[in-house]
């Protein structure tokens, strides 16, 4: 029997997308806009087992990381600035609130840092928003959501639909406010920016039982003057086109650029560093931040092949917007970028 169609969103938030009904499920899981995306364990086994890496000898002499500065003092700051901290994580502060994305802090059993943080995670003090894109292990630790819930009791956690039980089962006393695609956050009458969550090209998954049960997707943060679009995890679709004809040119796009090999694996949900280029450029994007590289040894492409990669696009003119490269810690001061 088909699937009940339905469609979701959270009725307290405003949706910004004239006409858009909601995010549609088949039963209870959510589709990638009008498709349903189900990855198979049998595309994993024909991954692992039965499919040889053909650059698996340039991946093994391959041992570049990224280039890691310390960065404590920024929880303490109270300058507007832009921090990667390794993957999908960073730490952007826009008129003195600090908004805390991704953060996985701590090695598991199934994801080790290929390189060290650029502060100890009980640095990591002062967040105001904690923003999760989606539910993958990569980008929601239980352990970093514990620990960042005590040291930072004036946090709120801004979500995807239906990750608030998710959230609960970590720290219970963590004020969670879901949103489904194009719609908007309330953040109070005197938060200095606006924040709307939005489309991505991706999936859920951290159970056996739970496939699509929690949404997926990106965000937009209006501050005075500018736009700044985090991608979340994507693979590449029409998605950005609406975003662009929603919002105009953006100032600063965050985009995903690993994690691409092998394509029959991994091209429904990750971009690879061209489509990521042309994901921004299709944006019209001033200025673009790389993130999804480097920190997690995650398919089979050399870990220098993606900022590489992405480095030639720029230099051969086909980026449309000035690249930003930062290292680990590093501190961006992207109100000072034209």
């Amino acid at each position: 029997m088909a699937a009940r169609i339905s469609y979701a969103n959270n009725p307290q938030l405003p949706t910004i997308r004239r006409n858009y009904p909601g995010n549609k499920l088949f039963g209870q899981e959510f589709a990638n806009g009008e498709e349903l995306y189900e990855p198979s364990f049998s595309t994993v086994f024909r991954w692992k087992l039965l499919t040889k890496n053909p650059q698996e000898a340039e991946k093994k002499a391959d041992t570049w990381a990224p280039t890691v500065v310390p960065c404590a003092d920024v929880f303490s700051s109270q300058e507007d600035m832009l921090v990667w901290l390794g993957h999908a994580c960073f730490l952007l502060r826009v008129g003195g609130r600090t908004l805390l994305f991704d953060p996985v802090l701590f090695d598991s059993n199934f994801l080790r840092h290929r390189h060290p943080l650029p502060c100890r995670p009980e640095d990591i003090r002062n967040i105001d928003y904690l923003v999760l894109s989606h539910g993958h292990r990569d980008h929601l630790d239980e352990r970093s959501i514990k620990l960042l819930a005590r040291q930072n009791p004036q946090m709120q956690a801004l979500t995807p639909l239906r990750m608030a039980p998710l959230l609960r089962g970590m720290a219970r006393q963590l004020p969670v406010q879901e949103a489904g695609w194009w719609q908007q956050y309330d953040l109070g009458p005197h938060a200095p920016f606006e924040i709307t969550y939005l489309p991505a090209s991706h999936w859920h998954r951290r159970g056996l039982n739970d496939l699509n049960r929690v949404l997926w997707g990106s965000f937009m943060i209006r501050t005075a003057d500018k736009l700044i679009y985090f991608a979340g995890d994507t693979s590449y679709t029409p998605h950005f086109e609406q975003i662009e004809e929603q919002f105009g040119p953006i100032d600063i796009a965050i985009m995903p650029i690993g994690a691409y090999k092998p394509s029959f694996m991994m091209h429904l949900s990750h971009m690879d560093p061209h489509e990521a280029a042309k994901a921004a450029n299709v944006l019209r994007a001033g200025h673009v931040v790389p993130m999804h590289y480097g920190t997690f040894d995650l398919s089979d492409e050399p870990a220098s092949e993606p900022l590489r990669t992405l480095e030639e696009v720029a230099h051969g003119g086909m980026l449309r917007g000035d690249l930003h490269a930062p290292a680990v810690g590093e501190v961006m001061h992207w109100p000072n970028w034209e």
